[in-house]
């Protein structure tokens, strides 16, 4: 039976430090050592732009996104919610708070015209 290998990669974006910190969205570890009152209320010093609180109340890593009001124009909040618990779960541990710049993109058809 051949071995499987499994292969780790690591990609760096270096960028100067920008205010505010957090674009699109920001996952709080439900022990993150930061709760997301305090999160909110650095947020509001800031910057101008609105962010979202979501609460995860069922989950045992993930406590709570903060997402730019924006992003939940485009994308519904249950399909984000899904995203984050499918694909960035599995990378955090519940004591970590991990920023999250995300691209969207709506495609809008009208066969009517």
């Amino acid at each position: 039976m051949p071995v499987k290998e499994t292969k780790h990669s690591v990609k760096a974006r270096v960028r100067e430090f920008s205010v505010p910190p957090i674009h699109d969205a920001l996952i709080l570890g439900r022990k993150s050592p930061i709760g997301c009152v305090a999160m909110r209320k650095a947020l509001s010093l800031l910057t101008t732009q609105p962010f979202e609180h979501i609460e995860i109340k069922d989950d045992d890593i993930i406590g709570d996104i903060l997402v730019r009001a924006a992003i939940l124009r485009r994308v519904p909040r249950e399909k984000l919610i899904e995203f984050v618990r499918t694909h960035i779960k599995s990378m955090m541990a519940d004591h970590e708070v991990l920023h999250l710049d995300l691209e969207t993109e709506v495609i809008v058809e009208d066969h009517h015209l």
